[in-house]
Parts: C-alpha cells; structure tokens; sequence
C-alpha cells in the first residue's frame, strides 16, 4: 500500500463558503462538482491515479462538521504550516493549535478550525525529508 488514504472528504452546511475559505488558505482554485442531492469541491491533484484527493462536501443530513468527533484530517502544510495559519483568522477560521514542532525529522503540525466548524490540521515536513 503506497498511501493509507486515496480520498477524504469535510463536511459543509455551507458549500460556498466553505471553498472561499479554502481557497483562501490554500490559495488554489477548488474544482464544482454537482450531483444530485450532493455538492462537492474538489482539491486540485497532478494525478488522481497517483494523488491523495479530497473534497468538501454538502449533502442534507449526510455531512455534520465538528470540532470534537470524527478523525482529525492533516493536510499538506509544505514548505511552512505557518503560510497557512496566517491566512486562518483573515479567511473565516481560528487557529486552535499554533505551529508545533513534532521532531527535528517528522517536522511540524497545527491545528486549526474551518469555515464551518471542523476541526482540521496542518502538517509541514521539514526540507530534504
């Protein structure tokens, strides 16, 4: 197994807002997609055969954000978890745990909340890891 997950998905009450908010923090443009009874926007990847993807997601009464229940997703924080904290407070979201060093060779994490009540983390590998 090259990865333990092939796709995540954070839930929404608010599928707009939410992508505002991502695209903010992550300064990338998230990509529609439309289904019945779902709405998702998806992270870019090169190679979706190769990446790790994901999502936010809306579907009535499928998907309830939290801040305490349900796993704790870390996304791609490289080359500075702090790059991204900076722009949490200034998009709609609130730094919960500022940058932390895990250790010289595992680097750092945060954690922050989103847009919409998830409580969603950050982790950045130091360089030539």
């Amino acid at each position: 197994m090259k990865h333990a997950i092939s796709w995540f998905e954070i839930p929404t009450t608010d599928i707009e807002r939410a992508a505002r908010f991502y695209e903010a923090v992550f300064q990338v443009s998230l990509v529609p997609m439309e289904m019945p009874n779902l709405k998702m926007r998806m992270f870019p990847i090169d190679d979706p055969m190769e990446g790790i993807g994901g999502a936010l997601c809306q579907a009535e009464g499928f998907y309830h954000p939290s801040l305490s229940h349900g796993p704790l997703i870390y996304l791609n924080g490289n080359p500075d978890v702090q790059l991204y904290l900076d722009r949490i407070v200034g998009a709609g979201g609130k730094v919960l745990v500022p940058k932390t060093e895990i250790s010289p060779e595992y680097g750092f994490m945060a954690v922050f909340e989103d847009s919409e009540g998830n409580r969603i983390a950050l982790h950045s590998v130091p360089a030539g890891a």
